[in-house]
Formats: structure tokens, C-alpha cells, sequence
């Protein structure tokens, strides 16, 4: 007998590699003030903050290399223009 199995993905959500500003400067080749200055003006992934921490999906990293480090975002100027 067969049974069939129904996973929860909600349950169990795939893990991702969360990795640091240092993580993403060596797959980038960038000095970690330009990967936050990219990261807060949308150039690249923002990330995630976990408490005081700022960490990034390197599976999300990588993907936006290999799609030719496209901007994730607009940010418009405070100010409102």
C-alpha cells in the first residue's frame, strides 16, 4: 500500500542562507559600506533585519547577479518630488 503524503509547506518553509554584510562583500567583490549603500537605495536585495542584525538571502543574492545586478526597486527622495 501506497500512502500519499501532503507536506505543509507553511509547516516546514524551505531555510534560506542568510549571511552577513561580510557574507555578501565576498560573493560581490564590494567594500560593505557600497553593499548597504546599494541595499538602501534599491540597487540590490535590502535583506532582512533580525533585531539589531541586517542579514541576506544568498540564494537571493546570487539570483540577482546572475540576472545582471538589476535594480530591486525604486526609491523616490524624501520630500516628495
Amino acid at each position: 500500500m501506497t500512502e500519499n503524503v501532503v507536506v505543509n509547506e507553511k509547516a516546514n518553509p524551505p531555510k534560506k542562507r542568510l549571511g552577513s554584510v561580510r557574507d555578501v562583500e565576498a560573493i560581490t567583490s564590494m567594500d560593505s559600506r557600497t553593499v548597504l549603500r546599494y541595499a538602501d537605495s534599491g540597487r540590490m536585495p535590502w535583506g532582512y533585519k533580525i533585531g539589531a542584525l541586517r542579514r541576506w538571502d544568498l540564494d537571493e543574492i546570487e539570483g540577482w547577479i546572475a540576472g545582471g545586478c538589476k535594480p530591486v526597486r525604486i526609491v523616490r527622495p524624501k520630500g516628495g518630488v
